[in-house]
């Protein structure tokens, strides 16, 4: 079997082993499991059966972390993203009054534009074409970002009138379960414990579970039920014209979020070379795919995780990982009570570690040319201050552009990114005017 996996992933070339990759995935999956019942709870607004799309969450997340293992043989798992399965139920279906099957051919359509983009190398150009000080800070926007989740996410930074944000309760459990989580995995990081990241997510869980903040599920297994959405979109609805304006900004936010989403993770585990990451085109192949794949099932578009960096973080570096995250989804389809144990801020330690190891490519930006530091740090600081990936890489795009074209070099300015700033350009207009 260890000869199989060899052959299948290089594993000696990329300097890893069938158990770090094992760990890899299993930590990946951890971090990202949320994701088994929070999808059915944001779809379920849109008046989607939660059941079935439960089941088509872990079947399309499956299925496109497969492709991108298989085909592109990266460590980087697929899932429906957070921020386009809110688009899709807050702004399409309740403030548009879409019905759930239109938005779901809705999103069909898009992944089919997804497919011929990447056949055609549209999207590999400008992967490739994004400049390198950008690639370096949308890896660190990143992590600042995912930090900022898991800081979130252990209450640890909390909502406030007056300053937008402020730093949480410390008499508040959770803060203290997931402030015990933090030092314990990142004591055992220091003493390079192999799955320090795994380790710490489960003990975590389980103080949760000693201290009533978490319980051990009511039942085991869970039979899914996909035939509630399975097969359910309309196409005949989504091909409405006025229906055009949903389907860009679908392709838009999983182009900008997958793209700097593949950007950090691929810059984190080592993997772009010369400014290009080899092979990108398959990778960008697998978020199509799975978006056909998941609106065919019933659940909106699939997208790169960026929780795929902690797998990384415990040497995940081939698609062998993915093979396990795959599995794993998979397996919870049917036993699904177990993953939603794990609460949030048993993995929020993760992220936040995760945040801090992805700051290290800011080094190779030259800080001092302003025209590439100052885009750079415009994604940095946009990516986290905005939520979004998408809005964090495209307003490093536009500032780097300007910032060459005022520095007298408009040379360093490809084909590429200018039609790239004149779209964002004009799509920023558009949302002001709306």
């Amino acid at each position: 079997m260890a000869a199989v996996f060899e052959r299948t992933f290089q594993l000696a070339e990329h300097g890893t082993t069938v158990r770090r990759e094992f760990l890899g995935g299993v930590t990946t999956f951890m971090t990202m499991a949320y994701i088994i019942v929070v999808n059915p709870q944001i779809l379920s607004q849109a008046g989607m059966p939660a059941d079935g799309v439960l089941f088509a969450t872990c079947i399309a997340s499956a299925a496109a972390t497969l492709v991108m293992g298989l085909y592109a043989n990266y460590p980087v798992a697929l899932a429906p993203g957070m921020s386009l399965n809110a688009y899709f139920a807050f702004s399409v279906c309740q403030a548009m009054h879409i019905p759930w099957q239109t938005a779901l051919g809705v999103v069909f359509l898009s992944g089919v534009l997804f497919i011929l983009l990447t056949v055609t190398r549209v999207r590999e150009q400008i992967v490739n074409g994004i400049p390198d000080c950008l690639k370096h800070s949308t890896a660190a926007g990143i992590g600042m970002f995912i930090a900022f989740v898991g800081l979130r996410s252990a209450k640890l930074v909390v909502a406030n009138p007056a300053t937008f944000v402020s730093i949480g309760s410390f008499s508040d459990r959770e803060v203290q379960a997931a402030c015990l989580g933090l030092v314990f995995t990142l004591a055992l990081m220091l003493r390079r414990v192999s799955g320090a990241i795994l380790i710490g997510i489960v003990a975590t869980t389980a103080y949760g579970i000693a201290r009533g903040m978490a319980h051990w599920p009511a039942g085991v297994v869970a039979m899914p039920h996909p035939s509630s959405t399975f097969l359910q979109l309309d196409l005949r609805g989504a091909l409405h014209l006025g229906l055009a304006e949903i389907i860009f900004v679908f392709l838009f936010v999983d182009l900008f979020d997958n793209v700097g989403t593949l950007v950090g993770v691929c810059e984190q585990a080592g993997f772009v070379k010369n400014g290009k990451i080899p092979g990108v085109g398959r990778a960008l192949l697998a978020d199509a795919v799975g978006t056909v794949f998941g609106a065919l099932t019933g659940t909106s578009t699939i997208t790169s995780y960026i929780e795929s960096a902690s797998g990384v973080a415990v040497g995940a570096r081939t698609g062998l990982s993915n093979i396990v995250v795959a599995g794993l989804f998979l397996v919870a389809a049917f036993f699904s009570p177990l993953v939603a144990v794990i609460p949030a801020f048993a993995t929020a330690p993760a992220l936040i570690l995760v945040g801090a190891l992805m700051m290290q490519p800011v080094a190779k930006i030259d800080w001092t040319d302003l025209s590439e530091a100052f885009p750079a740090f415009v994604a940095i600081v946009a990516t986290p201050l905005t939520f979004s990936i998408a809005t964090g890489l495209s307003l490093g795009l536009i500032t780097y552009s300007f910032g060459k074209l005022a520095a007298g070099k408009h040379r360093e300015i490809s084909v590429v990114l200018w039609v790239l700033t004149i779209v964002l350009v004009f799509r920023y207009i558009w949302l002001a005017a709306a």
